[in-house]
């Protein structure tokens, strides 16, 4: 590859105490994709590891000119990591897997081949997965089959990070928290086309996993937050509000019925039926749903008209020849593309 030329292929790797893996993996990856006869680019984005990975990592940038290595001063998570090394690649094409060699590089050069297939995302699915059924599969499994149904991208594998993009799929989007596990559901809310096929799994040999049943807390959260962006970013009083006239028909329910004991024997006093301060709770909670949509959509009118953005994206255009007008459409569509 030319000095300054972008390379086709950008490979991210978030590496945290992984000491013992970092020399085989690359002398693995790097064969892998020597083999595809594609320009490359290697991203190590070292999370704060207090073993001596970053120095392992210092020696396979020294040796291979194809290596980038970012270094955290302190552990910021795999999220932080993905996208430091997203900022810092080049490639027109992104790849994403894990440092602790249960991934096969060899699965790359497929995830590509779907690529090229016209998709553009490519999720691994770790079909014949090497980790323990109660603590990692079951969880795993629940955990997919909720966020497929919430929502809607049906992948079996979304803890998988093992996944390749093209690049303007993820070019607007920002990852914060747990969040890059739902990044093929960001990328389909885009437009995108995505696939999923079975890659090779290995059991652990170094190290030991970083990942816990504590996690599932931390991506219910985000999921709930990747819900709300999703679906509701440019429409948060529909999300607010539905809530807010659900609790107010509750809270008419239950003064009618209020009404209705106070017509009926033995005739009981309104105010000492609970059913009345059942109804003042809901009227008032209902209202201030509907005002906290108001203002999320306050909020989300500014952050929108404030950075310019549009609230669509476009694929490209097709413009007639003859028009006169291609390239003022051209220039605005490159201003406006999300």
């Amino acid at each position: 590859m030319a000095k300054g030329q972008a390379p086709e292929l950008s490979v991210i790797i978030p590496i945290y105490d992984e000491q013992d893996n970092i020399l085989p993996l690359h002398e693995q990856l790097a064969e892998a994709l020597e083999q595809l006869g594609r320009t490359y680019q290697v991203i190590y984005v070292d999370d704060g590891s207090r073993d001596a990975s970053t120095q392992r990592l210092q020696t396979v940038a020294e040796s291979d000119s194809h290596v980038v290595v970012i270094q955290f001063r302190r552990n910021f998570g795999q999220t932080a990591a993905l996208q430091a090394g997203i900022d810092v690649s080049r490639g027109e094409l992104l790849v994403f897997m894990d440092g602790d060699m249960q991934n096969d590089p060899r699965d790359i050069g497929r995830l590509l081949e779907k690529i090229d297939e016209g998709n553009d995302v490519v999720s691994g699915w770790r079909k014949d997965r090497k980790d323990d059924l109660l603590r990692r599969k079951v969880p795993s499994w629940l955990a997919n089959r909720l966020i497929s149904w919430v929502t809607g991208v049906r992948l079996k594998d979304y803890g998988c990070t093992l996944k390749a993009y093209r690049r303007e799929t993820l070019a607007d989007v920002r990852l914060y928290g747990e969040m890059h596990r739902f990044m093929p559901a960001y990328a389909s809310w885009t437009g995108a086309a995505i696939a999923e096929i079975p890659v090779t799994h290995h059991e652990r040999r170094f190290g030991r996993s970083k990942y816990g049943i504590w996690r599932t807390s931390r991506v219910m959260l985000d999921l709930l937050t990747v819900k709300l962006l999703g679906s509701y970013a440019t429409k948060p009083i529909y999300f607010f509000g539905a809530f807010g006239f659900l609790l107010g028909a509750a809270a008419f329910v239950c003064g009618l019925i209020v009404l209705v004991e106070k017509m009926l024997p033995p005739y009981p006093e309104a105010h000492n039926n609970p059913l009345l301060l059942l109804a003042v709770l809901l009227a008032t909670l209902g209202v201030q749903f509907v005002l906290l949509g108001l203002l999320a959509e306050l909020v989300m009118r500014t952050f929108h008209e404030s950075r310019g953005r549009p609230t669509y994206v476009v694929r490209q255009i097709f413009v007639g020849a003859d028009s006169g007008t291609g390239d003022k459409i051209r220039r605005r569509a490159d201003t406006t593309q999300a």
